[in-house]
């Protein structure tokens, strides 16, 4: 396995993700409830620009590594899963669409996974529309850890709103990588035949 500053940034982004969450079970005469969102909204932003800042700096130092390139995404998958499925809990977002986008991770993530032992990983690689789905998201889920107002604008309508839109694209950026996928998917069970 090799260990290089981006690897050591992924880990980082996977170690904050149980502080995403834990935060909220902290007893409220430690935190109280703002308190836990803010923290909770904090630690996730740091995670998030982990994300950004460790594939940016792998490929300018040319540290780029297989291992990276799998344990990347999965830090991300991660990130995103256990904050919705906190969201839900606390009653921020409705399981349906937390079930949409942790779902398509999971079938794309197969996919994925798929294309790469029949040797064709490139035709399902992320597209422009995955990255839009990425970034609403990324910021969707702070402004919903955080619930509460900023300048005086109510971060719950929002981030509600770009949370759906990512849902969205979710489903639709799915059938895109599985449209992608299918004549190779196809090819290659006939071949099994």
């Amino acid at each position: 396995m090799p260990f290089n500053f981006p690897i050591l940034l992924t880990w980082l982004r996977v170690a904050l993700i149980p502080l995403v969450v834990g935060v909220f079970y902290l007893p409220d005469t430690w935190l109280d409830p703002f308190q836990k969102g803010l923290a909770s909204t904090l630690i996730f932003i740091v995670a998030a620009i982990t994300d950004w800042f460790d594939g940016f700096l792998a490929r300018r130092w040319n540290q780029t590594s297989s291992f990276g390139a799998f344990l990347d995404p999965v830090a991300d998958k991660l990130m995103v899963a256990g904050a919705l499925l906190v969201l839900v809990q606390l009653g921020r977002v409705n399981a349906v669409i937390a079930f949409v986008i942790i779902g398509r991770e999971i079938t794309i993530s197969a996919l994925r996974e798929w294309m790469a032992i029949i040797g064709a990983s490139k035709s399902v690689a992320v597209s422009s529309l995955g990255k839009i789905k990425t970034a609403a998201q990324m910021v969707a889920i702070p402004m919903l850890l955080y619930y509460d107002t900023i300048l005086g604008i109510d971060m719950i309508l929002p981030g509600s709103w770009l949370l759906l839109i990512a849902a969205v694209l979710t489903v639709w950026s799915m059938f895109y990588y599985l449209r992608k996928a299918w004549p190779l998917i196809k090819e290659s069970t006939e071949n099994l035949k």
